[in-house]
């Protein structure tokens, strides 16, 4: 995985110099890629750390949305025969140590199975919209470097224009070579910023559309083992160890109790 890390950076640093070069196309063919990100200016450091970040959060994406991550097949397995078996402590048990995002939410549903068919549905859909949340998370990032590498090649392209015109006025028109140096900042700038923003929005939409199947694929495979769930024999017992904050009420307690445990202004 480090290895294939390392290669897409490579491609990716080799494709930017490779477009920028092609965009600042005068006289450009003779520098070296050096050259390139110097002549781009500063807006370069900011748009080589968001390529960084893309490569990285695009590995880390397709690495976390793969099936083996998801719901890996020895988990599933073994969670349907725990439920064949009618051994709910046990899936639970193997649920909570797992770590798979199927046994995250197997987990919350066995949990609430003693309090009925309905709370147990909003505990899996709670847990399915947590992992769903926490995946699309880390996927908004690419589409943050997409909004934002475009704007820092803008300002790189309003800094070039500024010392542009900057020499423009202390020398005057009949000097442009003055001016090649702004002016190759403007162009690699902008090319700089699309070309990460480019690859940036067209993985955050892929990677989105591969969290939904994800997700989609969980809940069939948890709707699969609730589907003839006996909640009636499992109600009033305890199914796993999950904290319950809620006690019953205590009508008993008598008014000066209260108020010696009442907090003291």
């Amino acid at each position: 995985m480090k290895k294939l890390r390392s290669s897409l950076l490579t491609f990716a640093f080799l494709g930017l110099m490779t477009v920028v070069a092609s965009a600042a196309e005068g006289g450009v063919k003779e520098k070296t890629l050096l050259d390139l990100f110097e002549e781009g200016g500063w807006v370069m450091y900011p748009i080589t750390i968001a390529s960084v970040a893309m490569i990285w959060f695009i590995v880390d994406g397709y690495i976390r949305t793969s099936e083996k991550k998801l719901y890996p097949a020895g988990h599933v397995t073994q969670l349907r025969e725990l439920f064949q078996r009618g051994d709910y402590p046990g899936a639970y048990n193997f649920a909570k140590t797992a770590g798979s995002p199927v046994a995250e939410v197997v987990r919350a549903g066995v949990a609430f199975t003693p309090d009925g068919k309905v709370m147990t549905e909003e505990a899996i859909i709670s847990e399915v919209s947590r992992i769903q949340g926490e995946l699309m998370g880390r996927a908004s990032y690419l589409s943050v470097i997409g909004v934002c590498t475009p704007m820092i090649g803008l300002t790189g392209t309003v800094t070039g224009m500024m010392k542009a015109f900057d020499k423009l006025g202390s020398s005057g028109v009949g000097d442009p070579s003055q001016l090649s140096e702004a002016i190759g900042e403007v162009l690699v700038a902008t090319a700089a910023g699309l070309f990460i923003a480019i690859p940036a929005f067209i993985c955050y939409y892929l990677l989105r559309n591969r969290i939904t199947k994800g997700i989609h694929d969980i809940q069939e495979i948890v709707t699969s083992l609730f589907r003839a769930f006996p909640y009636d024999e499992v109600a009033g017992h305890t199914v796993g160890d999950e904290v319950i904050y809620a006690a019953k009420p205590d009508w008993n307690a008598s008014p000066a109790a209260v108020a010696a445990e009442a907090p003291k202004a």
